[in-house]
């Protein structure tokens, strides 16, 4: 090897679905300090104001991360599966004012196939900001798509996730595309930052008549779906002819928009390449998890109150977000000594939304709430009528109870036993979850914590049919 060559890693292999080529670690990376003075970034390439590089979905990048050189993105995913990568911004030098070292646009591009197959930026490409929680990578904000704008600190590393989620019925076979990250001016911020409320308004209400006008067309006659298209055509110019867009034309009323050579010229291009195998990831995950959302906290972030419309909406809203990330979730509230009402759907079981939320495929497991969770019904035979209508679905098969977290003595446990018969009295094959890291603190069923811990499961049966474990270090 040569003797004036530097010495590179390989790249990372295998991580976030076995792509490669996510970017070298370069220790003889260097940054240009050959631009003085002020810049004009429509003038300057980006690559030289600020560095861009590609990390897998697995790491931790904050704002310290030091930069590597460019690579092609190589993703491979199956249909019915999503694929995650993250760019990597850091400014080289600083090109804007007020405190931030300047902006950057983001173009993201569809994927395509030489056969014409797409997946289209906004429905199966999104991107999301990476912010920093108490110092630690954490939210996924999302971003205007398919073009946003960020805002890059000095000395600081800015990340942008991108997701691919590829349909069942996607064509298997090559995709490829491109983001296209873009150093702008500073006072070239997005519109609707520098629109008064206004005039905001005054742009959404004519936009708003325009679909009104062309949106109800079925069996309209041809004449009046011509003066229709007039009437939008009329409203749209008066839009773009209006003060709010006078920066984008130029003497002649064409709009002045960049070259399209100039920015491919100036902009830094991040290839993507993505490999859709020929098989689909089933819709029910084969690993039985489940995932617990403190309804309370729900309530108190979203200022709804329990057991209202909104209250439901809010639940519905999560429920549906997180199966799309094949996460089965229940809802829960707690109640006195760690005991806790579970239940995956909010609704009875002989509302219609019961059976659409668990005959879901998505749902691999869910939680039936040992009283009712919202409303007066406090009978009795709440969960005798409950039981009753579960136990002739075929979804019954992934229903649960989990009455109690983590038991520490002999009248917790005792509880959760008294509890569990009665379940089983109505329903013998119904399955009791109980999550646990000791026995009972006041009757030891051993010498020793862990000879104790083993022995939990022995001392729960028959009454529970899961044991989840957890364990404090």
């Amino acid at each position: 090897m040569d003797g004036n060559s530097q010495n590179t890693a390989p790249p990372v292999e295998g991580v976030a679905g076995g792509g490669t080529a996510y970017g070298w670690s370069h220790d003889g990376l260097h940054t240009s300090t050959s631009i003085k003075g002020s810049i004009d970034p429509s003038e300057v390439p980006s690559a030289d104001l600020v560095h861009v590089w590609c990390m897998p979905s697995t790491a931790n990048v904050g704002p310290q991360e030091l930069p590597r050189d460019l690579e092609p993105i190589n993703l491979l995913a199956a249909r019915n599966e999503r694929e995650s990568v993250q760019i990597a911004l850091r400014p080289k030098v600083s090109w804007g004012g007020s405190g931030i070292a300047g902006l950057v646009q983001v173009h993201c591009n569809d994927l395509c196939s030489t056969s014409g197959d797409r997946l289209v930026v906004g429905q199966e490409l999104t991107m999301r900001r990476v912010v920093l929680v108490l110092g630690v990578p954490d939210a996924l904000v999302p971003l205007d798509l398919p073009v946003s704008q960020l805002s890059l600190l000095p000395g600081e590393t800015t990340a942008v996730w991108l997701s691919i989620n590829v349909p069942s019925t996607q064509a298997p076979g090559q995709y490829e595309g491109d983001v296209i990250i873009t150093a702008i001016k500073t006072d070239a911020g997005s519109l609707a930052q520098c629109l008064s409320k206004a005039e905001k308004h005054k742009l959404y209400t004519e936009l708003r008549s325009c679909l009104d006008i062309v949106e109800p067309i079925e069996e309209k006659p041809l004449e009046e779906m011509v003066e229709r298209v007039k009437s939008a055509r009329t409203s749209i110019r008066r839009v773009l002819l209006s003060p709010s867009f006078s920066e984008f034309f130029s003497d002649n009323g064409q709009v002045d928009m960049m070259d399209e050579d100039a920015i491919s010229n100036l902009s830094v291009r991040v290839k993507l390449h993505l490999t859709v195998w020929d098989f689909i990831i089933p819709a029910t995950p084969s690993l039985p998890a489940v995932f617990g959302i403190s309804d309370t906290v729900i309530e108190d972030r979203f200022g709804v109150e329990h057991g209202t419309d909104e209250w439901y909406e809010a639940l519905d809203q999560h429920f549906q977000w997180l199966l799309q990330y094949r996460i089965s979730p229940y809802f829960c509230r707690w109640g006195d000594s760690m005991r806790v009402l579970t239940y995956t759907c909010p609704w009875p079981a002989n509302h219609p939304k019961s059976d659409e939320y668990f005959s879901d495929p998505r749902l691999v497991a869910y939680a039936v709430p040992y009283r009712a969770v919202s409303g007066s019904d406090a009978s009795k035979d709440y969960l005798q009528k409950e039981i009753e209508i579960l136990r002739t679905k075929t979804h019954w098969k992934k229903a649960y109870f989990y009455l109690w977290d983590e038991p520490l003595n002999l009248e917790q446990y005792n509880s959760i036993r008294t509890m569990a018969s009665e379940i089983h009295s109505f329903a013998p094959d119904a399955r009791v979850l109980t999550t646990y890291y000791c026995g009972p603190s006041d009757a030891p069923l051993a010498p020793s914590a862990f000879d104790a811990f083993v022995k939990v499961p022995s001392f729960l049966r028959p009454h529970t049919q899961i044991y989840c474990t957890s364990g404090f270090t």
